[in-house]
């Protein structure tokens, strides 16, 4: 994101869903369903995101191409 807008605002489904597959995965997404993602603490919020990074690059790795 630049200035709180998305760069490629097409990509933000896409990116919302795979949020939501990572919050699923680490027992996070029935809260953030719960109280809102923005009520999330920081903490949570932040494993979230550093596993989507996590994958990202290890997608990349595995396939450097795509």
């Amino acid at each position: 994101m630049a200035n709180g807008r998305h760069v490629y605002p097409k990509a933000r489904p896409a990116m919302e869903r795979f949020k939501e597959e990572v919050a699923d995965d680490l027992g996070l997404l029935d809260k953030a369903n719960r109280i809102g993602w923005n009520n999330m603490t920081t903490k949570e919020a932040g494993r979230v995101g550093g596993e989507m990074v996590r994958r990202l690059i290890k997608k990349a790795e595995e396939d450097p191409d795509s």
